[in-house]
């Protein structure tokens, strides 16, 4: 089939490299978000999809909006069979949909209707998932409510962070993407409606999403890291300026000195270890960022602010 693939961030790239390499498939040209500013000079960059086109010599499409009459042109003399999708970015509009004879088909990082949203992998480790997945999907008006096509699974491992299971779903899903176009293209595939029951929504974490609650229980603290790494950062205060709590476990490894006990937020920093109470037992910190600076050893940060005793997260 004659394909145009919409998708923007790094975890769009292996899906986009997978149907490269298909024999089966011709990717006429990309579609993705107009570049955006980044770096200390906040120069123009592409995203790294069209970066990748740009490699592959593919036509790059760059519409402000998916619903301007020059992209809408462009795409109807394109004549794409199919738009297959992964983290576009952007809300397509009908018109833009009834183009492809085959429409646009989503990849989405969650087993459908759990997780329908912008950051399904983030909320699906919140909610303490043992299981996740992806799914392919026809794209309606509706929020990630099409009928799907198949299904991958994966678990869910105790130290994954969003960006560990992130970036294991880009790969495993590249291929479902693929076989998915395979099976439209032969007429083996047919889409199912998604049911009614077990729909959850997983909007965008905004930086108050992720503040750590220390009065909540340790693996509840634990799946909050876990799951705002790498973005958008799991952070509490310390004297009054944000940290950043990048990894910590709740299964520490050097023991709290016995006869110790920590309230919700109390530091306890040893030679080597660092703790903080929560409203079940005492966590062990990892790394952490202080405000400003690159990310540190809990224990080195401890010694360097010279952690005193009583001392608090949170204020």
């Amino acid at each position: 089939m004659k394909l145009v693939f919409a998708g923007t961030p790094e975890v769009a790239v292996p899906a986009l490299d997978s149907l490269l390499a298909s024999e089966r498939h011709e990717v006429a040209a990309v579609v993705t978000r107009p570049d955006a500013r980044a770096g200390r000079g906040r120069h123009l960059v592409p995203s790294p999809v069209a970066q990748r086109a740009e490699e592959a010599g593919i036509e790059v499409l760059k519409p402000a909006r998916p619903r301007d009459e020059d992209f809408l042109a462009r795409l109807r003399e394109i004549e794409p069979d199919c738009c297959p999708v992964v983290a576009y970015g952007a809300l397509l509009p009908r018109v833009a949909l009834d183009v492809p004879a085959h429409g646009w088909v989503n990849l989405h990082f969650s087993l459908l209707p759990a997780w329908r949203g912008a950051a399904p992998v983030q909320h699906a480790l919140l909610a303490g998932d043992e299981m996740t997945g992806a799914s392919t999907f026809l794209i309606e008006e509706g929020l990630d409510s099409g009928p799907v096509y198949g299904v991958i699974t994966e678990k869910v491992r105790e130290s994954d962070t969003s960006g560990d299971l992130l970036t294991r779903l880009a790969f495993a899903g590249a291929g479902l993407l693929t076989a998915t176009m395979d099976g439209i293209e032969d007429g083996t595939l047919r889409a199912v409606p998604q049911p009614a029951e077990g729909i959850s929504v997983a909007p965008k974490l905004d930086v108050e999403d992720a503040r750590v609650d220390w009065a909540a229980p340790a693996p509840r603290v634990d799946r909050l890291v876990r799951g705002c790494t790498p973005a958008p950062g799991a952070w509490t205060l310390f004297r009054g300026e944000r940290l950043k709590i990048r990894s910590l476990t709740q299964h520490p490894a050097h023991s709290v000195p016995e006869g110790t006990e920590l309230g919700p937020a109390e530091l306890l920093a040893g030679k080597n270890s660092v703790w903080a109470g929560t409203g079940s037992h005492p966590v062990e910190l990892q790394w952490v960022q202080p405000q400003g600076k690159k990310p540190m050893k809990a224990a080195d940060w401890a010694r360097g602010v010279r952690v005193g005793e009583g001392e608090r997260l949170g204020r």
